[in-house]
Formats: C-alpha cells, sequence, structure tokens
C-alpha cells in the first residue's frame, strides 16, 4: 500500500539484524513510506551466499515454500531495475542448469519438466552431447541436465548495498550495535530495543530477522524457537586462461554450486560453494572436498587458483520448516530461519512483513 494512499498510515519499525532478509525488509519497509531504523553490529553481512536463485526448478509445486519462491522471483525481477534506476546496478546472471549425476536423478528431472510445461513454466532437459559442448568441461559422469532460463544468480554484496544506500537516501537510520533486550513499554506499549552499547530505541513495530540470534533475544518473551547455526564455506577461483564461458547460467552439481563470474578477473573467476557443516568450526577437509567437487573436479578445476575464501553460518530452524515467517503479538514479527535461501526468499518475506503492518492497521 503506497504513502499516497488514505488509508496509509506510516508505522516506526525497528528491525534487528542487517543481513540480506534484514535489509531487504528495512529498505521496503521505508519505500513503502514507514519509518524505518535497522540495528546490527555488522550492517550489510550476508556470509556464505553466492545469490543463486531456485524457483522454478525447485523440485515441489505447491505449499507455502513453492509460492514464497515464485514470488520472490516476481518481486527479484521488479527490484533490480527499480535499484538500477537510482544508481544501484545489481550483477544479475539468468539461467540454472542441474546437472543430473545419476539415472534416477535425471528420471525426477524428465518428471518435473513435464510437471513444469502442464504449469505452463517451461524447463528444458538437456542430453550428454549439449553438455558436451559447453566450455569450460563440465564435472564428468552427468546423466544430463535440466535448465531453467528464469531462475539465475546475482551478486550478494552488490544486493545489500544498494538496499543499504537507497534506504538511506529514503530516510532509513541505521544503528551499528548488537540487541540484547527486547521489551514492550512506554506510552502506548511501544516495542524498546536495547543495544549492547547501553543504547536504547522504541517503535511501534519491532521485526526480528537476526539469524541464529532471533532465538535468544525471543526466549525472554516467552517463545522458544530455536535455530542452529550451519556453516558454509565458499571460493572464488581464478583460471589458468580465458575459459569461453557458453555456460547458460550457474550450474549446480550434487549439492555443489558453480557459479561464472566472467565480469571479474578478466573473466576467468569462478565461485564455489557452499559446504553444509553444523555448527560453527570451519572443517578443512569440508573445504578440500568442495574444492574438489568430492572427487569429480575436471583439469581446469583442479588447477584453478584460490584467490578468496569466506564462510558463514546459516539459520537452521529446528522442528519447523524454514524460514520463521509469524506475527508473534502486536507488533512483534519475527522474519528469520531461511536457511540457504535467504536471498531468494528476501523480497516475500520483505512483502509478508508489510502485509502484516498494513492489516493491523
Amino acid at each position: 500500500m503506497a504513502p499516497q494512499d488514505p488509508n496509509f498510515h506510516s508505522q516506526s519499525v525497528l528491525v534487528v539484524g542487517a543481513g540480506m532478509v534484514g535489509l531487504s525488509i528495512a529498505w521496503w519497509l521505508q519505500l513503502q513510506g514507514h519509518r524505518v531504523e535497522l540495528i546490527d553490529p555488522q550492517p550489510a553481512a550476508s556470509p556464505a551466499a553466492l545469490g543463486v536463485l531456485m524457483a522454478q526448478v525447485f523440485h515441489r509445486s505447491s505449499g507455502r515454500g513453492w509460492r514464497l519462491r515464485q514470488r520472490s522471483l516476481e518481486l527479484w525481477n521488479q527490484w533490480l531495475p527499480l535499484l538500477a534506476d537510482q544508481g544501484h546496478p545489481i550483477h544479475w546472471r539468468p539461467g540454472l542448469l542441474l546437472l543430473a549425476a545419476s539415472p534416477e536423478e535425471r528420471s525426477r528431472q524428465e518428471r518435473l519438466a513435464a510437471e513444469r510445461q502442464g504449469q505452463g513454466l517451461p524447463l528444458t532437459l538437456w542430453n550428454q552431447d549439449q553438455l558436451a559442448q559447453l566450455q569450460p568441461q563440465l564435472p564428468p559422469g552427468g546423466s544430463g541436465a535440466i535448465h531453467s532460463a528464469a531462475d539465475g544468480q546475482l551478486d550478494p554484496a552488490q544486493a545489500l548495498r544498494a538496499f543499504r544506500l537507497d534506504g538511506e537516501r529514503l530516510g532509513m537510520a541505521t544503528h551499528q550495535d548488537r540487541v540484547v533486550i527486547l521489551r514492550r513499554g512506554g506510552a502506548g506499549q511501544r516495542w524498546r530495543a536495547e543495544g549492547q552499547s547501553g543504547r536504547s530505541w522504541q517503535a511501534d513495530w519491532c521485526v526480528v530477522s537476526a539469524a541464529v540470534a532471533s532465538s535468544a533475544l525471543l526466549e525472554p518473551l516467552g517463545y522458544q524457537l530455536p535455530m542452529e547455526p550451519v556453516l558454509g564455506q565458499a571460493l572464488e577461483l581464478e583460471l589458468q586462461e580465458e575459459p569461453g564461458w557458453n555456460w547458460p547460467g550457474a550450474v549446480l552439481w550434487q549439492g555443489i554450486n558453480l557459479v561464472p563470474r566472467p565480469d571479474l578477473g578478466g573473466g576467468r573467476r569462478l565461485w564455489l560453494g557452499a559446504t553444509l557443516e553444523p555448527g560453527e568450526l570451519a572443517a578443512p577437509e569440508a573445504l578440500s572436498q568442495l574444492r574438489q567437487l568430492n572427487g569429480n573436479a575436471p583439469p581446469w578445476l583442479e588447477k584453478a587458483q584460490v584467490v578468496r575464501q569466506w564462510q558463514g553460518h546459516r539459520p537452521h530452524p529446528i522442528g519447523q520448516p524454514a524460514p520463521l515467517l509469524q506475527k508473534l503479538e502486536d507488533g512483534l514479527i519475527l522474519a528469520s530461519g531461511h536457511y540457504r535461501n535467504g536471498v531468494l526468499l528476501a523480497p516475500a518475506t520483505a512483502e509478508w512483513v508489510a502485509g502484516q503492518i498494513t492489516c493491523s492497521r
């Protein structure tokens, strides 16, 4: 609902957490005409994210997860040009190619392609001869692939920067602090956030999007919403020579993303990731297996040089499906626990949060 709508009522909102989800929520609410304060000890951080958007090629065809993915893809297609118009272009590479590692997986892809065609969402099956024409050479042993032209990959760091800068242009306030206490109180029973620094903020609404830390913030208020950290490690590689990229987008192989970045490093860069490691400590052997594609790395990949390595934690809900989108009580919203799909689901989450605020007035 736009601010010029006579039924619109601007609200003050605290957003706790400035990862991809929190920043997109804060930007979207500010764009709608609300007054937003964003609080995080490390604003604009989304570690381990590669920005792969898997929506139409998602293996399910109904339910909340399916609906959120489709709506988010629609919104990303609207948001990217909107942010570019404000001087914040975000690298977007369309296309996603999922390799089948076995005949059984190939059969599942064939069923999925037929199902999507019935929904008017064309996915294309590729055979081994077509895959053999791609440069550089793909991992060996595949049984074919399925391609989605509508899905793709965007640069998470550029998206975070775009949300922050455009949000601040619109009036969004950012505070580098760690929220340690949430409570209701004061005039009008507004929500109050107290920071580790001793500062505090009050607003009509509080949106908690602080990844695993969300659980500890909400527990004193009586909410048991446990999440566990799942660590992911990722690599940026530089190939020895320009590979003549003709891949139809990012490639997914046995759960590993291979993301061409011909816009970086003279056209020879590739992102590789990310691992799935329960807990908070990175395992060198997991990174080694990633680097070797679990023993399936083609020669050009084995020879590539590591130029950057990064890691981060994904919030995985315990006992509930991801993500956790709940209006807990008047003025208090939880929007966290997106696990591996924070970048993909950020727009639909922001829209959902805005709808909760609008519908409550």
